[in-house]
């Protein structure tokens, strides 16, 4: 069918600053859809206009309604970086859509900074929560971040400063690649700039203290990270099962019987892509989970409050399941039925009882049977000795 559709990035100088052909679609289209910032550069169309409600989704059978008559939507930038263009690629047929990309704010920035565009983190924090921004500071690095409003680079600096990062060089970028182009730049630890646009891009030079708060690349973060009531996946357990469940790019975990929420938030900090469910039943944890979330950059973690099994009806397939308190014979079961081919399950058991199901589990479904045993130094008179944790024993296996 014909390319009935066009995507346009627009920046701040309107249409006079777009190619030809860009404008000559915007000339012919019937139907203009775009946010009122967009909508305000377009003055001389006769086109039917249509701004952006919320959700967005709501706009698409409206869209869809003019399917095969001329329809523009306007975009800031490059609409395929975080940008409409993947939502609308999800109703309309790609041989259906017309794209013409402008700069996008992370390659403008990067042009005025001198930055390599592809060394640096680039993060969204419009429409999204702030705080997944914290993994992405880590020593050394140079993130561009598209801000929500004119309060995200104070917050950035807030949250840079209180890591012990507030050396760092913060950037401010207002308004790029229009004619009221701004640059401003402070010390995160220093922040006092005023009168910030909403438009604006913050990027980030991170200098790191000693005594920073980093989060490590690899699984296994220190135990008091993680606010708990004892219910914790201890850090070198931890780090173990992590590595059994074998974590990849856009896949999603169950995490049954979460506790303090130590293995889904893991889970997630191995790929902004990854999601995990915690089901937690205790209330209370439930709330410590979402906080501990939250303080370790994984706001995006889903906690549901609930039993297992009757909880895991409900709940979208996952990839991986891992069952790390309260693991019973009709929850290992109903785990091992959700799981697709080649998903992968891990259980821990401290317990006698739990341990009998995982060897019965290993005898009927194969996998793996590992014990795990952890011992630390304490302090014994004026000599030390190694004081044993209670060993766990874990099966893990890869569904056929």
């Amino acid at each position: 069918m014909e390319k009935w559709l066009s995507i346009i990035g627009i920046g701040e100088d309107g249409v006079e600053a777009l190619a030809p052909a860009a404008r000559r679609l915007i000339n012919q289209a019937t139907l203009i859809v775009g946010g009122a910032r967009h909508l305000s550069l377009i003055s001389e169309s006769k086109a039917e206009r249509l701004q952006w409600p919320s959700p967005l989704t709501d706009a698409m059978p409206l869209i869809l309604a003019r399917r095969g008559a001329p329809v523009v939507v306007l975009a800031s930038g490059d609409p395929f970086f975080y940008g409409v263009g993947d939502l609308i690629s999800r109703h309309v047929a790609c041989d259906e859509i017309f794209c013409i990309p402008s700069p996008s704010a992370f390659s403008l920035a990067a042009a005025r900074l001198n930055w390599s565009q592809q060394d640096c983190a680039l993060v969204s924090l419009h429409g999204r929560a702030f705080e997944r921004i914290t993994p992405f500071l880590q020593p050394r690095a140079r993130i561009i971040a598209l801000s929500w409003d004119e309060m995200t680079p104070r917050r950035l600096a807030d949250q840079l400063t209180k890591l012990g990062m507030g050396a760092s060089p913060l950037f401010v970028l207002e308004r790029l690649g229009g004619l009221k182009e701004h640059i401003r730049e402070t010390r995160a630890d220093a922040f006092d700039l005023q009168d910030i646009a909403a438009l604006n891009t913050v990027a980030i030079d991170v200098v790191a203290e000693p005594d920073a708060r980093i989060i490590p690349r690899a699984p296994g973060l220190p135990d008091d990270w993680f606010e708990n009531d004892g219910q914790l996946t201890k850090r070198e357990i931890r780090a173990v099962t992590l590595s059994a469940l074998a974590p990849r790019k856009g896949e999603t975990l169950w995490d049954i019987g979460a506790g303090s929420g130590s293995i889904s938030i893991e889970w997630m900090l191995s790929d902004p892509a990854n999601r995990a469910i915690a089901l937690e039943r205790d209330e209370t944890r439930a709330a410590r989970i979402a906080r501990n979330a939250i303080a370790l950059g994984a706001p995006d973690l889903e906690i549901v409050k609930g039993a297992a099994p009757q909880a895991l009806e409900d709940l979208r397939s996952p990839d991986a399941v891992f069952i790390g308190g309260g693991a019973n014979e009709a929850t290992m079961e109903a785990a091992w039925r959700a799981l697709p081919s080649q998903g992968r399950i891990v259980v821990n058991g401290v317990t006698l009882e739990t341990q009998a199901l995982l060897t019965q589990a290993f005898e009927t479904k194969g996998g793996d049977l590992t014990h795990l045993q952890i011992s630390r130094a304490r302090p014994v008179g004026r000599f030390h000795a190694l004081d044993p944790a209670m060993a766990v024993l874990q099966w893990r296996a890869v569904k056929p």
